[in-house]
Order: C-alpha cells, then sequence, then structure tokens
C-alpha cells in the first residue's frame, strides 16, 4: 500500500526523506522548498521563490500522477508572514479555480539560509 516517490530532477532531500509517499488515494507531499537541481536558492525575490515551490511541486505531483487540482491541504511556512499577498498571487495562478485547505506557518529559519518560503501538500489521488 505505500509507495515512495523519488524525482531525480529535484535536488537531493537534505535529510532522511523522500519527495512524497502516496498510502492508498492519498499522497503525502514533503516540504517542496525554491530550491535549483543544485541546491541554491533560486533568488531572493519571495515571488520568484513561491514560482519555483510550485513548480517543483508540480513535478512531484506529476510523478504521482496527480495536478494541483487533487491538492486538497497545503501548509504554507514563510520567513516573513507579511509576504503572504505575494505569495497568495503565485498560488491563483497556480491552483486557478480550485482552492485547497491551507494553513500559513511563519518560521524563524530554513535549512537552508536565503529561503524564504517551503509548501508542503496533501493530495487525493483518482484511483
Amino acid at each position: 500500500m505505500r509507495q515512495e516517490f523519488r524525482v531525480e530532477s529535484l535536488h537531493e532531500p537534505v535529510s532522511h526523506y523522500t519527495d512524497a509517499v502516496r498510502w492508498g488515494d492519498l499522497l503525502f507531499v514533503s516540504g517542496v522548498s525554491p530550491l535549483n537541481a543544485d541546491m541554491s536558492v533560486v533568488s531572493d525575490d519571495i515571488s520568484e521563490q513561491a514560482r519555483k515551490v510550485f513548480e517543483n511541486m508540480a513535478e512531484v505531483l506529476a510523478a504521482a500522477g496527480a495536478s494541483f487540482s487533487d491538492v486538497l491541504k497545503i501548509n504554507v511556512f514563510l520567513k516573513d508572514v507579511n509576504d503572504r499577498s505575494k505569495v497568495n498571487e503565485v498560488r491563483k495562478k497556480v491552483f486557478g479555480s480550485c482552492r485547497p485547505a491551507s494553513t500559513l506557518v511563519g518560521i524563524a529559519a530554513f535549512t537552508i539560509p536565503g529561503m524564504l518560503i517551503e509548501v508542503e501538500a496533501v493530495v487525493g489521488l483518482r484511483s
């Protein structure tokens, strides 16, 4: 019943985890970072970082046969919660008319210096 997904085009995990785990009809997507494959932060701009996060998440979703319309819940972690409106503009483009349940959490720091955002998701997979 358990299936792990590791997307080779994304950066290597920085700890002992995989990009996503399927359990039944649910897919749990690990925190997606605004990193290039070489683990460099894409930009110091929050909008660019958000775009990269969702671009990387699209690769994870595709590996599991899913898309953003299948996302049920996201948790958004921001270094500065005042960046919420800029991130929301990117989210609107990514999700279109679909609105996942969502939680926003402000945090003090990320593992990789320069990161301003990380997003994890729970996805409903079609049988």
